[in-house]
């Protein structure tokens, strides 16, 4: 077959050179991340009454009551700032907001499935401030901000905000924990009211499914900020993990990212290396304009620091949608069973099932192309 020619022999193909996710090194501005903290665009749309609660489920319905007269009473008044934003702020030039009425703080208490990333983002969406006064993201994202800037100066840069919304609190990571804990405190002390959801430490009781007491616990002094909702319904996590479909062959993936304007390609090892020489903060950036993915030769990773750096790509490629097209091992078999019974393992779980989703993604790209 000819590389003009599709896999189902239907003629040509429009052909472009694929780019390379190794030939990328983005340097993001300090002032671009902050600007990023923002829903991702799976949740983009999300709104309170988009978000369908379960009839046979009260607490979902009773959590969106809350979370509206949370939002509603944190007043925009601070953002009567027009020449600040994000990047007055990072320079210390901020106005203080006013403390919030009620608590300062909302933590999002329920299992896999339940809609808590929806109704985090309804709530960032719905809060009556200027998006450059309210930061979303996830916790790794919050770690990674504060690696690139510095503690002080992330402090600096979010203690004008009306919001910070964070979106699966680490509980596995005890230095983390603390690190992200004393920049909530001084983000309190500043007025800024906070919300968020976690996971669950491993070999809980329950895992999975309820994590309050773990939460409130990590966080120790903060703890008596956070109104909690648990929010009851089916765990999906009981269902196992999606089975992921089969590899393609490397000519296959050549075919497709050759075919797909705007695809990188890359072989899998070599991309793993890239990962170690670019700050997670910037993985971002490194899938920008990207249309898909092409991967060849996956193989599992060899560690786990690889492996947790692959889990941020996976996020931040499944936050933007980005289609992937693979060749070599299945994406369940990304991570070994050492790993999957450790610390991290919910973290590793939740990168195959993304992947796994985005690989499912591609299956329009190879009819078109491959």
């Amino acid at each position: 077959m000819s590389p003009s020619t599709s896999a189902t022999g239907r003629g040509p193909i429009a052909e472009t050179a694929p780019q390379s996710l190794c030939a990328r090194e983005p340097h993001v501005p300090a002032d671009r991340l902050v600007a990023e903290m923002v829903p991702p665009p799976r949740f983009g749309a999300a709104r309170f009454g988009t978000y369908i609660p379960d009839p046979n489920q009260p607490s979902q319905s009773e959590a969106v009551r809350v979370l509206e007269e949370f939002a509603a009473g944190l007043d925009s008044s601070p953002a009567a700032d027009p020449g600040g934003g994000a990047m007055r702020r990072l320079f210390g030039l901020r106005t203080r907001p006013a403390a919030p009425s009620g608590p300062r703080g909302v933590y999002l208490d329920g299992g896999y499935g339940v809609g808590k990333t929806h109704l985090l983002a309804s709530l960032w969406h719905a809060t009556p401030a200027d998006p450059s006064l309210k930061a979303f993201g996830t916790f790794v994202e919050l770690t990674n901000l504060v690696g690139a800037l510095g503690f002080q100066q992330t402090v600096r840069t979010l203690s004008g905000h009306r919001l910070l919304c964070i979106d699966e609190f680490e509980l596995d990571d005890p230095g983390d924990t603390v690190l992200v804990s004393s920049l909530l405190g001084k983000l309190v002390e500043a007025g800024v009211a906070l919300a968020a959801t976690s996971n669950t430490l491993p070999g809980k009781l329950g895992e999975g499914r309820f994590a309050a007491a773990d939460f409130l616990r990590e966080i120790q002094g903060l703890s008596a900020h956070f109104r909690t909702l648990r929010i009851d319904g089916e765990d999906y996590r009981h269902r196992g993990l999606p089975e992921a479909p089969p590899p393609f062959t490397d000519d296959q993936v050549r075919r497709v990212a050759h075919a797909t304007p705007g695809a990188s390609l890359d072989d899998f090892p070599a991309l793993l290396d890239h990962l170690s020489r670019v700050h997670p903060s910037r993985y971002g950036a490194l899938t920008d304009d990207l249309s898909a993915v092409c991967l060849t030769g996956v193989t599992a990773v060899p560690d786990q620091s690889t492996a947790l750096r692959l889990v941020v790509l996976a996020d931040r490629l499944y936050d933007r949608e980005v289609p992937v097209m693979a060749s070599g091992a299945p994406f369940d078999e990304l991570f070994s069973a050492e790993m999957l019974a450790g610390g991290y393992r919910k973290k590793y779980f939740r990168a195959i099932s993304r992947l796994t989703a985005l690989a499912r993604d591609a299956k329009p790209l190879v009819a078109a192309g491959g």
